[in-house]
Parts: C-alpha cells; structure tokens; sequence
C-alpha cells in the first residue's frame, strides 16, 4: 500500500458512483488504511484535475435535493456539514440558492424564499396523504410536522401548513 498510483485508482473507484466532498474521500481512502501522507497526494492530484471540489458538491448536492427530495436550509446545511463540507462553503452555496430563487413570485405576486418553493413541492408530493384527512385543523398541522421533519424554518412550516387550507374546496397543488 506504498503506491501512490494504488491510492489514486481507489480514489477514482469511489468517485465513479456519484461525486463525493473531499472529507469523504479522505475517510474512505483513510479508512481502507492507506498512510495519511498518500491519501493527501491523492487528495490533491484529485483537486488539481478538478475531479473533487467541495463548491461543486455541496451545489450538485443542493440542486438534488430541491429537485428530488425537498429539505429546508437547516437540513441541507446540517446533511453538508455531515458530508464534511465546510461552512463558509456551504453559506456561499445556500446564498447562491436564495438569489436563484428570488425572482420566483407566490400566485398574489410576492416573491418566495426557495424553502417556500421547496416546501410547497414538498406537500404537492404528499397531496395525496395529507387530502385523506378530512379535518383540516388536523391536516395543517400534519403538513407542519411534515416539513418541520424534513428541515424547513417554524416560519416556514406555518406559512405554507396555514395556505394549505386556505381554499377549502381547493385542492392540493399536483407535482409537475
């Protein structure tokens, strides 16, 4: 486990399934017990042929998870952080976020924060569940709880449980 070239083909290897931060990659390699010093080698090989970069994850990252698996801002940061990425990585990267989304305006014309997007998506998604209860008192306060699981700001969660119902014969949005 002296070859440097070793360390570098098993970085790739883990790299081939999905783009990884370099905390990951540094657990992994260190982890299968290649020495520090080679790791590190590898690790910046990596970096200067733009294989690994921590910017690009957490926003790939973020992109994924607004499209596939709503989450608010705390979730996002706290599934970042765990990943091993850096604050101020992920501060830049959740700004850039706020300012991609705040040309999105709301049906009366007020712009939304992307957890409001992401949040609505999220209740679109879980329309069906949530239409099955009859009560709405009851029904809103699942949606909070729905949201408030998957990471999104009290704020947040009230807001958009509250406009839940605010139509009492209206459905609930569909997913596109």
């Amino acid at each position: 486990m002296d070859d440097p070239a070793v360390v570098l083909e098993a970085a790739a290897q883990f790299l081939e399934v999905r783009s990884r931060s370099v905390a990951e990659v540094r657990r992994r390699l260190t982890g299968a017990g290649y020495r520090t010093e080679l790791v590190e080698g590898a690790i910046e090989r990596l970096l200067e042929l733009g294989l690994l970069d921590d910017e690009a994850f957490a926003r790939a990252w973020i992109e994924s998870r607004d499209r596939a698996h709503p989450r608010g801002e705390r979730a996002i940061r706290q599934e970042l952080g765990m990943k091993g990425v850096d604050r101020v990585t992920v501060d830049l990267v959740l700004a850039e976020r706020r300012e991609a989304a705040a040309g999105v305006p709301s049906d009366d014309g007020v712009l939304m924060s992307p957890d409001t997007v992401a949040a609505e998506r999220l209740l679109a998604r879980n329309a069906r569940s949530l239409a099955r209860v009859a009560d709405p008192p009851q029904r809103r306060q699942r949606a909070y709880a729905l949201l408030a699981r998957n990471g999104f700001d009290p704020d947040v969660c009230r807001s958009v449980a509250a406009a839940l119902d605010m139509d009492d014969g209206e459905e609930l949005p569909a997913e596109e």
